[in-house]
C-alpha cells in the first residue's frame, strides 16, 4: 500500500465539484460526485429510527450501482414528513436529469439543521449549475469537500494506491465531514457523519459484508459526543476503471479500503466540536474482537471520560466504571490500564489495585501526559485474545456553547 495525497477524484473515472446555492449565507453548500460509469456500490447507514428523508429514500431503493452523488449542507431534511421525502426524490430526479442519467443511478445525502424544508428552488438551480461545473483534480476534491461541511474546521481526505499481482494499480480515495452529533452505529442495507469513499478498482458484486467490516473497525468506533445522527452515511463506489482483476477477495485492497476508512474516521474526531485531544484506546485481553469493540465504544463514549480528559485528570476510575458498564466480561485481577502520550506512559490500573497515588510523582506525571494533545489509553481485559481499536476527543465548554448556539 502507498500512501498519497488524494481526493475524490484521484481514482479515474470520478469528477465532484462543490457550490454555493443559497442554503447558506455565504459558505459552499452542494457538492456533486460522479463517475463516468455506474460504479458497484455499498452504502452503510445510521441506524437511528428517526432516520432523514434521504437516508429512507436511499434504503428504500436499495441499489447495488451508483453513478452520482448529489450532497447538500446547511439543511438535514430531517424530520420533515411527506415533503421531506418529495424534496429527496426531486434532488435525485434534478440530478439524473442534468447528468442524463437514471434516478436509480443517484444518490443524495444531507446534512445540517434538523427539522427545516429544503429551500428546493435555490437547491435544484444548484444542481443545475454544478452538474456543468464537474473536474477532476484537487481543487474538485477540496470544494467537494467544502461543501459538505457544516461545524467542521478542516475538510477530511484520505488517498492511497495497491498494486495488483497482475500489475494493475488500483486507487482508493475518499473524503468526509463531522464534527457534532457523532456516535456512528452504521450498518449496511439499512454521521452527522458523510463519507464517500471511491475506487477504480473492479468489483463483480456489491460488498456488503466487507464493507460492513470496514466501517465496523472505522467509523463505528468513534465517539464526539454519544448522539448518533439522523443523517449518517458511509458509501463505497467502485467503477473499474484501473482494470484488471476483481478485488472481491483481494486482502491487499481491503486492507487499504480499512486504511483510508480509518484515516477519515480519526480526522472526524480530530475536528469533533470543541475538541482539543484526541483519544485513542486500545482494547486488548477481551474475550472476543466483538467485546474488545463494545468496550472500546462504551468508554470514549462516556462524557465522565471525556470530561476528564479534557480536565487531565488520570481519573481511572471513570474509566473502569465504563467498562463495567459495557456489559463485556473482563478479570478485575488482571486488568490493565494505561495512559501515555509521545512514547511515554504511565500505569493507572493493575493486579485489581490502583498504581497511583494522590499528589504523587507519578499522578503528577500523568496529568503531565494528559496535557498533551494526543492521548493513548491501552485497557486489558484480561479474559482472552479479542482486541480492537476506538478513537473519541475530549468533551470541553466549547462544544457546549457552539451546541447552545446552533440554530442561532
Amino acid at each position: 500500500m502507498n500512501i498519497i495525497d488524494g481526493g475524490v477524484t484521484t481514482p479515474k473515472g470520478f469528477k465532484a465539484e462543490g457550490i454555493h446555492c443559497g442554503i447558506k449565507r455565504e459558505r459552499l453548500d452542494l457538492a456533486m460526485l460522479y463517475s463516468e460509469r455506474p460504479a458497484i456500490a455499498a452504502c452503510a447507514y445510521t441506524q437511528n429510527k428517526m432516520r432523514a428523508a434521504p437516508i429512507e429514500l436511499m434504503i428504500q431503493r436499495h441499489t447495488d450501482k451508483i453513478q452520482a452523488f448529489v450532497i447538500n449542507s446547511g439543511n438535514a431534511n430531517a424530520i420533515t414528513g411527506p415533503q421531506g421525502m418529495k424534496d429527496a426524490i426531486a434532488m435525485s430526479d434534478s440530478a439524473a436529469k442534468a447528468l442524463g442519467i437514471h434516478p436509480q443511478l443517484v444518490g443524495v445525502a444531507s446534512t445540517g439543521v434538523i427539522g427545516r424544508y429544503l429551500p428546493m428552488d435555490k437547491l435544484e438551480q444548484g444542481i443545475k449549475n454544478i452538474a456543468g461545473k464537474l473536474g477532476s483534480g484537487r481543487e474538485y476534491d477540496h470544494r467537494a469537500n467544502m461543501a459538505i461541511l457544516t461545524t467542521d474546521k478542516t475538510i477530511k481526505e484520505a488517498a492511497c494506491q495497491v498494486t495488483l499481482k497482475d500489475g494493475t494499480v488500483v486507487t482508493i480515495a475518499g473524503m468526509a465531514k463531522g464534527s457534532g452529533m457523532i456516535s456512528p452505529s452504521m450498518r449496511t442495507k439499512h454521521a452527522t457523519t458523510l463519507s464517500f469513499i471511491t475506487t477504480d478498482a473492479v468489483l463483480s458484486k456489491s460488498p456488503e459484508w466487507k464493507w460492513q467490516e470496514c466501517i465496523n473497525k472505522s467509523f463505528n468506533m468513534i465517539n464526539v459526543d454519544g448522539d448518533q445522527s439522523t443523517n449518517d452515511i458511509s458509501v463505497l463506489m467502485a467503477n473499474g476503471a484501473a482494470g484488471g482483476k476483481p478485488v472481491d477477495d483481494n486482502h491487499d485492497f481491503w486492507e487499504a479500503v480499512l486504511y483510508v476508512s480509518q484515516s477519515l474516521a480519526k480526522q472526524v474526531v480530530l475536528d469533533g466540536e470543541g475538541a482539543t485531544k484526541l483519544i485513542e484506546l486500545k482494547v486488548t485481553g477481551a474475550k472476543s474482537d466483538k467485546e474488545a469493540r463494545t468496550t472500546g465504544r462504551w468508554i470514549i463514549s462516556s462524557s465522565l471520560v471525556k470530561t476528564a480528559i479534557f480536565g487531565a485528570d488520570p481519573n481511572f476510575g471513570r474509566v473502569l466504571a465504563a467498562m463495567g458498564n459495557s456489559g463485556s466480561e473482563f478479570n478485575i485481577d488482571k486488568v490493565r490500564l494505561t495512559i501515555g502520550s509521545n512514547g511515554e506512559e504511565v500505569i493507572l490500573f493493575e493486579g485489581g489495585v490502583p498504581q497511583v497515588k494522590p499528589c504523587s510523582e507519578e499522578e503528577v506525571k500523568a496529568r503531565k501526559l494528559l496535557s498533551e494533545h494526543n492521548i493513548s489509553m491501552h485497557l486489558d481485559l484480561g479474559v482472552g485474545n479479542g482486541a480492537a481499536e476506538a478513537w473519541g476527543c475530549d468533551l470541553t465548554y466549547e462544544y457546549v456553547k457552539i451546541n447552545a448556539e446552533y440554530t442561532t
